[in-house]
């Protein structure tokens, strides 16, 4: 198979030179600084003990941030820090060397010869004996950084080491006793201090921005670059497994090879060579008629691992215990382990920008390998987490790895419709109802249609303009294409009137069918429809009637009706008796706002099959009955009368008698179901004593715990087969007691409040 329009612009972009590198570090005069500290005075280089102290004095504990927020946790980050307003850089030739140091670092990282990097002071630390700094980024804290400058002043110590992850390979930078050791390196770098072993470390820190002219005009072989994009949109591709067709792409995303924040891309600071590659894709997009985007994507990779680095069947597959036979492995160390093959990939746009610096959206975007391209693959950069998964016995070695990293977008202008709206559906909706205000019902009408392809994941909050989209646009199947991705349980009391309105143009048959589809497309059974009912059914069919919907309103009562009837005999014949109670209990306020919110003929018909059911029902009933808010409905005290009489029979029932042990259930119509049938049933029978194999065993172990009947059930293993040992226990007499109690407590509540 040849290669891919995608993979050939990569190879284009990859070009000749070798990529520069993360970091560089230089050496400078220890007499080109001469500092001036508030409080201090004059620091003299290189920095001994006595001074250091005084530093440390007026210093602070440095801090770190997390995310949002800004830490301090000595066993994160272990050092003092004095603020830059504390600090005076000083020395006749200082800016001059540092003008020509950060002329030298710009070169060596990468960044464009017509840019410019300018050193702004964060902040002077100073490390003591034991003190360190764990691996970090650091925050970019303004839009134009985009790495960091660490200075250290000559000192006597050792340890204190600077480590940078450049890309996978680590460097290691020490401090010197004559000289200033300048060491710069991009934001998105990993980097440590080890802890200090003797002496004070000291250094200054920079952030550095980029400024100036960043962009090139038609850099590299744009042509080149053009033709392949228009070439990988107009190529169907098929899946690399079975064959299936995937169409012609959407889009395509470039990955670059650095890390960036939302404020980076928003800046179009590019870093190392990124920058040229940003460049010529900017102008082949042009070319090509194609937008352009820069985003932010998560990635997730599982790898097929070989343990240890040996060969296959050395460690983990003859044994599989023999990774715990060894005390230093680590199966978190990533050198416990060498990546053999990709089995899983995965990719998620969750950030993007216009390549103006305009339009930041949060989206949901997942990719296919077909859609992506990289000179640098991901396993060949350092992922932010991984979790390696030794030989489980069903499946071999794998290691999950995921990444952050920066791409650039592009899609055909005249695909940017789908491009966009699968990204951010909200978008989608506002382009749809913009076209349908400006009288354009055609390009609507078409780009509705076109989301059906991956209008699948789309956001609750978007149900008030899909409705609102559906109503304009006056098509039947294009409305249904808009409404479809929806459920049934983000329907609330707002969106009423948006309803009415889509039954207005379409007819209630067509919106009780849509209804019809929400309620059984994923549909959710269990807390989520336990809440939506209890809290918005109400509400949303009052808005409904009020919005000449009663139809709709109607068929929305039928369809919760038809769900907890079900749910209703599912546990109303569970032989579990708390689990039963639990669970009808559970409906409860479902079913009072049912009863509240449906018209007086399905409140009527509703109690006529709640009169019809089992006597358990009257576990749901009180529940109901308690969560009912007046007035009470003529069916509703039909269904409290239903709930009296039942509490009345169950009480007019004689006590259990103090000899009486039974116990009613019934089992699976098997033999061994059959005689523990017939030792529950027994009033004199207390304990039985039951030689039975291991089968037989677990079968009896398993109904008494699924139906939680008062009997203790053990084995006693001798002979053969083993004994299973049943007996009854008082919780028989103690269940009987507190269900006449309660039922007593019900029925006084159920009369004073209803009859």
């Amino acid at each position: 198979m040849g290669t891919t329009a995608g993979e050939r612009l990569a190879h284009l972009l990859e070009g000749d030179q070798e990529a520069a590198s993360g970091t560089a570090m230089l050496h400078l005069p220890g007499d080109a600084l001469a500092l001036h500290v508030a409080d201090v005075g004059p620091v003299m280089l290189p920095v001994r003990a006595a001074q250091a102290k005084r530093l440390i004095a007026v210093a602070r504990p440095a801090r770190f941030g997390h995310g949002e927020e800004t830490l301090s946790d000595s066993s994160v980050r272990d050092t003092w820090e004095l603020t830059p307003d504390q600090v005076t850089l000083e020395g006749a030739s200082w800016d001059a060397h540092l003008d020509a140091a950060l002329t030298h670092f710009r070169d060596d990282l990468g960044l464009p010869a017509s840019s410019r990097l300018r050193g702004e002071l964060h902040s002077m630390l100073v490390y003591g004996k034991g003190q360190f700094f764990l691996p970090h980024q650091d925050s970019e804290k303004h839009d134009d950084m985009v790495a960091t400058l660490v200075v250290s002043l000559p000192a006597v110590h050792s340890g204190g080491e600077l480590i940078v992850d450049d890309g996978g390979i680590e460097q290691i930078y020490c401090g010197s006793r004559d000289d200033l050791v300048l060491v710069a390196f991009y934001a998105d770098r990993r980097h440590e201090v080890k802890p200090v072993r003797s002496g004070y470390r000291v250094t200054l820190t920079f952030n550095l921005m980029l400024t100036g002219p960043t962009q090139t005009s038609d850099a590299g072989p744009v042509e080149q670059a053009a033709r392949l994009l228009r070439e990988h949109f107009t190529t169907r591709m098929s899946s690399p497994y079975g064959g299936r067709d995937l169409g012609e792409p959407t889009r395509l995303a470039f990955l670059l090879d650095h890390e960036y924040t939302q404020a980076g891309l928003r800046s179009n600071h590019f870093k190392g060579a990124d920058a040229g590659r940003v460049a010529v894709l900017r102008a082949a997009a042009e070319h090509a008629d194609c937008e352009m985007v820069f985003a932010l994507a998560e990635i997730k990779e599982t790898w097929d691992a070989i343990p240890g680095g040996e060969p296959w069947g050395y460690r983990g597959y003859d044994d599989p215990d023999d990774e715990y036979d060894d005390p230093d492995h680590d199966p978190d160390d990533e050198s416990a382990y060498d990546l053999n093959e990709r089995i899983d990939g995965e990719i998620t746009l969750g950030w993007w920008i216009s390549a103006g610096g305009s339009g930041a959206e949060t989206i949901n975007l997942p990719l296919g390998d077909h859609e992506v391209c990289a000179v640098t693959p991901s396993h060949s950069l350092t992922p932010y987490n991984s979790e390696y998964e030794g030989y489980m016995g069903n499946y071999g070695n794998t290691v999950d790895r995921w990444y952050r990293r920066a791409a650039v977008v592009m899609w055909p202008k005249e695909k940017s419709f789908a491009a966009r709206a699968e990204a951010g559906s909200v978008w989608g909706l506002q382009t749809l109802l913009k076209q349908i205000d400006a009288g354009d019902l055609e390009s609507a009408r078409s780009n509705a249609a076109s989301l059906e392809p991956f209008w699948r994941h789309v956001e609750a909050q978007a149900l008030a303009p899909a409705l609102e989209v559906a109503a304009g646009l006056d098509d039947p199947m294009a409305a249904s294409v808009v409404l479809a991705p929806f459920r049934l349980e983000i329907l609330t009391a707002e969106h009423a009137a948006l309803l009415a309105a889509v039954a207005r143009v379409y007819g209630d048959p067509w919106v009780q069918n849509l209804i019809d589809s929400w309620d059984s497309a994923r549909r959710f059974v269990g807390t989520e429809r336990n809440i939506w009912v209890g809290d918005s059914l109400l509400p949303l069919s009052q808005a409904l009637r009020e919005s000449d919907a009663a139809s709709s309103a109607d068929h929305v009562g039928d369809r919760v009706w038809r769900w907890l009837s079900a749910r209703l005999d599912t546990w109303i014949s569970d032989d579990h008796t708390e689990r039963r109670r639990s669970n009808l209990a559970e409906l409860g306020k479902p079913l009072a706002r049912l009863l509240e919110a449906v018209s007086d003929e399905s409140c009527a018909s509703i109690a006529r099959t709640l009169r019809a059911a089992d006597d358990n029902v009257v576990e749901l009933l009180v529940p109901a009955l308690r969560e009912q808010q007046p007035p009470s409905r003529t069916a509703v005290v039909a269904v409290a009368q239903d709930c009296r009489d039942r509490l009345t029979r169950l009480l007019d029932t004689p006590a259990r008698a103090e000899d009486d042990w039974s116990i009613e259930w019934t089992g699976c119509g098997c033999r061994e179901c059959a005689r523990l049938e017939g030792f529950l049933g027994s009033e004199s029978e207390r304990t039985h004593e039951w030689p039975l194999a291991k089968a037989g065993r677990q079968h009896v172990h398993r109904k008494i715990d699924d139906a939680g009947l008062p009997v203790r059930h053990a084995t006693r293993r001798k002979g053969s087969p083993y004994t299973l040992i049943l007996e009854k226990t008082k919780a028989l007499f103690q269940q009987d007691r507190e269900t006449r109690r309660q039922a007593k407590r019900d029925l006084d509540w159920v009369v004073s409040a209803f009859l």
